[in-house]
């Protein structure tokens, strides 16, 4: 079954990795196009979904970056704003394991900006999913326009949140304050386990799984915990899944890709489309043991550069599978 497409909301960033200069008093950076939900549509496209981007792609050297990296991977941004305000620019540091801390400069810049004009106009007809989270549903004056816009597009299609917690931009709490009424939006919740920290200190994941189903909505609660693999829970019902070893170069862009291969897996079964009615705690771990490889190949390579679906097929005979 081919997958229908999935709509993807939300930033593109430009995240630059420091790199050694030619002398002491320099800072050399590498740029390199990434931001979540645009990770997310590009693994989407890589993986073989129709993945349209709704994003507010600016003008400058930034933005013309992004859309010829979106572009390249099928990415659809026929619904993208051509915006006026300049693109966020993150710079990443990666300690011994590959981890990322990021500095921010996104005072003013686009992706913060939707109108509920703009995003009315958006066709959802042939979406099968919309997917949304990171800073899109916190950050002013945007977000409550793209909170709406979820609420609409939930009577047809599967609604995905990805908190992502930036608390460098955005503090916990105005997260925390928000998550219940996600909860009720959305089918789907994936979050990484610093996220769950973030948001529900010290609770074990199992009672933050039933906190979150009891908010509502969420069916489906994924908490992705790197190398200690996942815990998914279906309506209550908990499975866990091992990580892929993998020879890590970074971690960047690992959750989103892991999104991504969980949303196309079950989108090429039929399993999306509504209230994942249809879904089963086999299938929930069949895409699960998907995403985690997708994650895995996002980790051993720099930057948030996802795997292509002919990627996949090599490891998979590869290993014998």
């Amino acid at each position: 079954m081919s997958p229908r497409q999935i709509t993807v909301l939300g930033e593109c960033v430009a995240d630059a990795f420091a790199e050694p200069a030619s002398t002491s008093n320099e800072l050399a950076l590498r740029v390199l196009p990434g931001g979540g939900p645009a990770n997310t549509a590009v693994a989407l496209a890589r993986l073989g979904t129709p993945a349209r981007f709704l994003a507010r792609l600016s003008g400058d050297v930034f933005g013309r970056l992004f859309r010829a990296h979106l572009e390249a991977s099928g990415v659809d941004l026929s619904s993208a704003v051509q915006a006026a305000e300049p693109s966020t620019l993150a710079v990443a540091e990666l300690d011994a394991q590959g981890q990322a801390a990021f500095s921010f400069h996104a005072q003013g810049t686009a992706d913060w900006q939707w109108t509920a004009e703009e995003l009315a106009r958006v066709d959802l007809s042939e979406a099968a999913c919309v997917h949304t989270g990171s800073l899109a549903l916190v950050r002013e004056p945007g977000a409550a326009a793209v909170e709406d816009f979820l609420a609409a597009a939930a009577p047809q299609a599967t609604i995905s949140i990805d908190p992502n917690v930036r608390p460098l931009l955005v503090h916990p709490d105005v997260y925390r304050a928000r998550l219940a009424h996600w909860c009720a939006l959305a089918d789907v919740l994936r979050l990484s386990e610093d996220d769950l920290e973030l948001l529900l200190p010290g609770t074990p994941p199992e009672q933050a799984c039933d906190i979150w189903h009891a908010a509502g909505g969420a069916r489906l609660v994924v908490v992705t915990r790197g190398a200690g693999g996942v815990l998914a829970s279906f309506d209550g019902e908990r499975i866990q899944v091992p990580a892929v070893a993998t020879r890590v170069v970074d971690t960047v862009g690992a959750g989103d890709s892991f999104t991504a291969g969980l949303l196309h897996h079950l989108g090429a079964r039929g399993l999306l489309g509504g209230r994942l009615t249809e879904l089963r705690l086999d299938d929930v771990a069949e895409a699960c043991r998907f995403a985690v490889r997708v994650a895995a190949l996002t980790c051993s390579v720099a930057g948030p550069n996802p795997p292509w679906q002919s990627q996949l097929a090599q490891l998979a005979t590869a290993d014998g599978m």
